[in-house]
């Protein structure tokens, strides 16, 4: 078998684990610890099957910055537009979606803001991501009937609080989140959601905590 025809996994690892062990070491160590030859080690691979999957070090920095915007702004987008019945629903699946890392996740988010403060390209990566959430957080507000102003400092209230959050590292357990969750929404919309909405909304984090 020809090296061209080698399965794009096994031997060589594969693309997805190079990249988790990217983001592992981002999250943990910050940037500077994502390097070919550590993570090699990491992943028990020689060094010179890294170059199967990426150019240089540089396509797999790139490559985790695309896969930080799937992990984080793709999924909050998407959570502004679900179906809700009220206002407050609306904001519910937002709220829901910073909850739980699968659809934002806050480490990733960190990581990446803090390899922003020595990288004017990152920088810029992570403004255009502000300013696409806050469009779309804009836009469910002004769906839900706020004058476009008005929308606009609501949306900025919602996703400051979130950021600060992840730039503080704030540790708050569910409990104690889920039970304030209803006057940040009062707060958000002006609408405190009914109890039968946040009753189906804690039934989705339950055993999550």
């Amino acid at each position: 078998m020809t090296e061209q025809s080698l399965p794009a996994s096994g031997w060589r690892g594969s693309r997805d684990g190079w990249l988790e062990a990217g983001y592992t070491a981002l999250i943990e160590s910050g940037v500077d610890a994502v390097k070919i030859m550590p993570l090699a080690r990491q992943l028990g691979l020689s060094r010179t099957s890294f170059y199967w999957f990426f150019d240089d070090r540089e396509a797999l920095l790139a490559a985790l910055l695309d896969g930080w915007a799937a992990r984080t702004t793709e999924p909050l987008v998407a959570a502004t537009r679900h179906y809700a019945e009220t206002q407050a629903e609306a904001m519910l699946n937002v709220i829901g979606c910073f909850l739980s890392k699968d659809t934002f996740d806050s480490r990733l988010e960190f990581a990446i803001r803090s390899w922003a403060l020595q990288d004017q390209d990152v920088a810029r990566r992570v403004q255009a991501a502000d300013a696409a959430r806050l469009s779309a957080l804009t836009a469910m507000m002004r769906h839900w009937g706020h004058e476009p102003g008005e929308a606009d400092v609501r949306a900025r209230t919602v996703y400051l609080v979130q950021i600060g959050y992840i730039s503080m590292q704030a540790r708050e357990d569910l409990k104690t989140r889920l039970a304030r969750i209803p006057t940040y929404v009062e707060i958000y919309t002006g609408s405190r959601p009914e109890p039968r909405e946040m009753a189906r909304f804690t039934a989705r984090f339950q055993g999550t905590d």
